[in-house]
């Protein structure tokens, strides 16, 4: 993008989110329904093993995002990945990441009203699905439509709501370990990690077959990165936001698990119910239950906001580059990308479609296509930090403040991970499957697009010649 464009579009943005609300953003993108929900089907599923899933993908998540924070350093767009695709890669590479994250997004917020509607049947088993799912996503379209400050603000508490409950279920769930508590018809403890088939109940396989799920966990981490171009003060700001990923991650997620396992036998969680709700509920607390309840349904609601924000912007993005209808990068008076929220609600409308069809698979289906998106985005802002880097080696640009520790090497194990997260999802059976099958499809839809919007381009550069 010529220099003078790039910098309008920056101006665009109205500079709405100061350091609290990007922090609490960071913190927010890294506990979503793949961990308040997803975690009950995968304990279900694998067993105490499922630590060691959320570990290693912990580890990739902590690497992508300090690739991401390399690029950010170098330079701060709303753009994100598309831009340092484009920058780096080349202008199909931009195309492709935009359009994967969207797909990411679609699917993943297909799966947060899905998370909503569970939640709300237990309160309101007599509504359907889709009716609460559509109540979800007009409220929160409703919120993003606005303005960035409100965004910001509802993602603020949204976000302390989560954290507050992750600490008070961690403060907790080690009192009961260390005192030995009974939960239900269980004795809380370390033994509860083998005692019941083993630490891996299941196999290694299937605790491999896991990866492709707790990928999807950690889905959104990079959101963070997406508002650089709307933050105060983007590099004092957004470096400290990243960090904090580490701890994030070695706390609220594989904390939580291991806690999890301790507290139950791992057979006592199932899908379709929330562990955390799970747990809290055998205490036997009135009302202890609901509360937990009413928490992840807070988390689901905030990822499908984080969902239409970004998504709006990587949309514009595609949009000023003639890669996407001219409409999704349009701006309200608010300075919304309105056009782009609200396409990305209209993909949300067909999940609503989904919750009527399939209630009881919708959930897992949006899950595994989602995480194709989120292994793409990954891989994307690795593949640009190598080439960032071999930039700087060869002086061409600035070497940025804020670096991916142990690169190449990392960037490469990472990327290597990655790939085999797609090569184990060939081998389920279950909605993965479908998921992996779909991969050549997006491919050659996404070289058909390419090749049209590339046509395109050439017939509007030739226009003025002929009028000429």
């Amino acid at each position: 993008m010529d220099p003078a464009v790039q910098e309008k579009s920056k101006e665009e943005y109205s500079k709405s989110l100061g350091n609290r609300h990007v922090q609490m953003i960071a913190i927010g993108g890294a506990i979503g329904v793949g961990l308040f929900l997803g975690a009950g089907g995968r304990l279900a599923q694998a067993g105490p093993a499922l630590i060691l899933s959320y570990a290693v993908c912990g580890i990739a998540a902590y690497f992508v995002m300090r690739a991401l924070g390399e690029l950010v350093l170098h330079n701060p767009s709303s753009g994100s990945f598309v831009t340092y695709a484009r920058r780096f890669i080349g202008p199909w590479a931009g195309f492709a990441a935009g359009w994967m994250y969207w797909l990411n997004w679609a699917m993943t917020g297909i799966a947060e009203i899905t998370a909503v509607a569970i939640y709300v049947h237990k309160w309101l088993p007599d509504v359907p699905q889709w009716v609460t799912a559509l109540i979800a996503l007009g409220v929160l379209l409703g919120v993003n439509m606005l303005s960035v400050r409100l965004f910001g603000e509802l993602e603020f508490w949204f976000s302390v709501i989560k954290v507050l409950a992750i600490v008070v279920f961690l403060a907790v769930g080690a009192g009961l370990v260390l005192s030995a508590a009974q939960v239900g018809d269980t004795t809380a403890g370390v033994h509860n990690l083998t005692g019941h088939g083993g630490f891996f109940p299941s196999g290694i396989g299937i605790t491999l077959m896991t990866l492709q799920a707790v990928v999807f966990a950690y889905a959104a981490i990079e959101v963070v990165g997406i508002t650089a171009g709307e933050t105060k003060n983007p590099e004092k700001v957004l470096p400290k936001a990243i960090n904090g990923v580490v701890w994030r991650i070695a706390i609220f997620y594989v904390g939580s698990v291991v806690l999890l396992t301790m507290l139950l036998p791992w057979s006592a969680y199932r899908g379709g119910e929330s562990p955390f709700v799970t747990v809290f509920t055998l205490l036997g607390i009135p009302g202890i239950g609901d509360v937990m309840n009413a928490v992840v349904l807070t988390a689901a609601l905030s990822s499908c906001n984080s969902g239409l924000y970004s998504t709006g912007r990587i949309l514009r993005a595609l949009a000023e580059k003639g890669e996407a209808p001219a409409f999704v990068g349009r701006m309200n008076r608010r300075q919304v990308p309105f056009g782009g929220i609200l396409f990305t609600a209209g993909a949300y409308l067909l999940g609503v479609g989904l919750n009527y069809l399939v209630p009881t698979e919708a959930f897992d289906i949006a899950v595994a296509v989602s995480s194709i998106g989120v292994v793409s985005t990954w891989a994307t802002l690795l593949i640009c930090q190598m080439r960032l880097r071999k930039a700087v080696l060869a002086g061409e640009i600035e070497q940025p403040s804020y670096r991916m520790p142990g690169a190449p090497y990392t960037g490469w194990l990472t990327l290597g991970f990655l790939g085999l997260v797609l090569v184990l999802m060939g081998f389920s059976t279950g909605p993965e499957k479908i998921a992996f099958y779909s991969i050549p499809v997006v491919v050659v839809v996404l070289a058909v697009g390419w090749r049209l919007v590339s046509r395109n381009r050439v017939v509007a550069g030739r226009a003025p010649t002929r009028s000429r």
